[in-house]
């Protein structure tokens, strides 16, 4: 089977862990988390399960790992706006993360917001290939975007691109319809605040990011070559370079297989022109 490893098993990192071994995604887990009583209290929930996984906290199992979900570091709170304002309060976490992955041979998946930034961060300062470092956080705004036009009697794939956070980008385009742009405003402002709803009346979300945590999980382990959105550091594509954007891409145990470049409208071009700007100067100022 597979062995991942999870850096920062609170909220979403435990809840991960627990799936991928339920769901049969993976048979070894390495834990790590800078909290030792909230480690030994995961991995004691872990094995109270019954499943029949190995569970290690040895730090030096990370670099061995077919698959490492990085997660650690503080979460978005009603008092943070945006995900973007959690770079320096994340960056050490993010600097441990980069130490631990010395000599590692599997693929990275970044959660820890900002998390466009992070996952660009930690694929320079490491030296893994941009193939192997995945941001997670498109196919958790796809779905919202999906819940949004379904509300308003709209059918269609909904995918949404560029940064996690407020410079995403709903496609529009390939609804099959068009979608006037006063519609178009309205539910990008409710894709932004999504998430929000859900910090204010339970301190986090955490449903939807693991579970699709754990498909993408799948994806990579299994092989298939099936597409989805995520993050991934751009080396020209779409006319962005110095950042980590979310683009569709082709999924498979080396990662991402191939970025795809949808033709986009003219709406659709300027915000992601803009989300690039705008991460491409987070990116600077993380690892300058």
């Amino acid at each position: 089977m597979a062995r991942l490893a999870v850096m920062g098993v609170g909220r979403i990192g435990g809840e991960v862990a627990y799936l991928a071994a339920s769901l049969g995604i993976v048979d070894e887990l390495v834990l790590y988390d800078n909290a030792p009583g909230l480690l030994r209290a995961q991995v004691l929930d872990l094995q109270h399960t019954g499943l029949d996984i190995s569970i290690s906290t040895e730090k030096a199992g990370i670099r061995d790992a077919d698959l490492c979900i990085f997660s650690a570091g503080l979460p978005r709170t009603p008092s943070v706006k945006t995900r973007a304002d959690l770079l320096q309060a994340n960056m050490p976490a993010t600097r441990e993360c980069a130490t631990l992955l010395t000599a590692f041979s599997g693929v990275l998946i970044t959660v820890t917001n900002p998390m466009d930034v992070n996952n660009f961060y930690l694929c320079k300062k490491t030296g893994l290939p941009r193939e192997r470092c995945i941001g997670f956080g498109g196919q958790l705004d796809s779905a919202r975007f999906g819940l949004s036009i379904r509300e308003r009697m709209i059918e269609g794939f909904p995918y949404v691109l560029g940064e996690h956070g407020e410079h995403q980008v709903p496609v529009f385009s390939r609804l099959g319809i068009p979608v006037d742009t006063a519609v178009r405003e309205e539910i990008l402002r409710g894709l932004r605040e999504a998430s929000m709803k859900v910090i204010k009346g339970k301190g986090g979300t955490v449903f939807g990011p693991a579970l699709h945590l754990a498909r993408l999980a799948r994806m990579v382990l299994s092989d298939t070559g099936e597409n989805t959105v995520c993050s991934a550091v751009l080396d020209g594509e779409y006319g962005l370079l110095g950042c980590s954007l979310g683009v569709p891409v082709k999924i498979g145990r080396e990662g991402i297989r191939e970025i795809t470049e949808w033709e986009l409208d003219p709406w659709e071009k300027a915000k992601m022109d803009e989300a690039g700007q705008f991460v491409a100067g987070l990116c600077r100022e993380a690892v300058s």
